[in-house]
């Protein structure tokens, strides 16, 4: 019991010596993550080019329910789409001092041939294949700073939900640039990634969920969808 107890007073000593992060910390990946394993509490942080940024997340209404929406029409797509992966608020490593905590994300798994991989850490090392981020207004770090990261780091499909702005940005990766995704005919939004998943973003701002969900269940039953599948299954164990 001796031996337990001093062991438990050395870990807090160990523990009081790191310092807390702050907004604008200067920090390589490493010492990020050791300060932020020190603060348990602590549940948003992200590390973009080596500055530490801790927002302001605000009420349910501003950031939970937006996030709540396109986590839930994320997951019924990967529901319906055997061989991909999704996290909500899962930190990612990425090159250089760069550790991002995006709203959502979704990846093919690396046994299907995804770009992205789990690593023994639990985080996801290397780029998904699409993240999503719920902002303020167009001013947002999400839309320069992080956009420059998540570009660089060669996310394919980056969606930016404006929530002050009453707009969502969907940006395709296309020869190291970042282009807006153009709307089809009927307004809606349509992977190149993920074939089916589509949405109808003027629905999703209005907060009326079955009308996206009634879209996201049209590109599901698209020969697009079931084309991707079919190619997801012929990766099987190929890795990228």
């Amino acid at each position: 019991m001796a031996i337990r107890t001093e062991t438990a007073a050395s870990e807090v000593r160990a523990a009081e010596t790191i310092p807390p992060l702050e907004n604008g910390d200067r920090l390589t990946r490493a010492e990020f993550e050791r300060r932020y394993d020190a603060m348990p509490n602590l549940k948003v942080a992200e590390l973009i080019d080596g500055r530490v940024y801790i927002p302001n997340i605000g009420s349910a209404l501003d950031h939970g329910c937006p996030c709540a929406a396109l986590l839930g029409w994320l997951w019924r797509f990967r529901a319906a789409t055997p061989g991909l992966e999704g996290a909500a608020h899962g930190s990612l490593r990425l090159e250089g001092d760069n550790m991002p905590q995006p709203d959502a994300l979704l990846m093919i798994s690396p046994h299907y041939g995804g770009q992205a991989h789990v690593d023994e850490d639990d985080y996801v090392s290397g780029p998904p294949e699409l993240v999503a981020e719920v902002a303020a207004t167009s001013a947002s770090y999400d839309l320069h700073d992080k956009l420059n990261v998540y570009r660089r780091s060669r996310v394919c499909e980056y969606i930016v939900w404006r929530i002050l702005d009453q707009a969502i940005d969907w940006f395709i990766l296309r020869e190291n640039r970042y282009e807006p995704l153009p709307k089809d005919e009927a307004g809606l939004y349509k992977s190149e990634v993920f074939p089916g998943l589509w949405l109808n973003a003027a629905a999703l701002l209005r907060g009326d969920m079955p009308s996206v969900l009634r879209t996201l269940q049209q590109g599901l039953a698209s020969l697009e969808h079931a084309a991707f599948v079919a190619r997801l299954q012929q990766k099987v164990g190929h890795g990228p």
